[in-house]
């Protein structure tokens, strides 16, 4: 049985799960409620959102501008539509889309 390193309580081994379905295991301290979960679980999680998350698109010139085409699983997920604007952000490393 695992301790907790704030209270000494005992602590109890659950599963989890993500709000995109991807299960994971982690502690509870009955007495404080304290929760850790350990770094290889961490990052098998992030691992599983990495693959999860990747999408490849081809870039294509549109007269003085390129176009992305979406993923028609993304265009399904977040209900996009011909026409419809988007916000895109620039980030450090990349960019991201919002539907407006």
């Amino acid at each position: 049985m695992r301790k907790c390193s704030k209270c000494k309580g005992k602590m109890k081994e659950l599963t989890g799960k993500t709000s995109e379905g991807v299960n994971y295991d982690y502690f509870r301290c009955n007495k404080c409620n304290d929760e850790i979960l350990n770094m290889a679980q961490l990052h098998n999680v992030a691992g599983k959102y990495r693959a999860m998350k990747k999408f490849h698109a081809k870039l294509t010139k549109w007269g003085l501008s390129l176009g992305l085409r979406i993923p028609k699983e993304l265009v399904d997920k977040y209900k996009l539509t011909a026409e419809e604007e988007v916000t895109i952000l620039p980030e450090k490393g990349g960019i991201k889309i919002i539907p407006a």
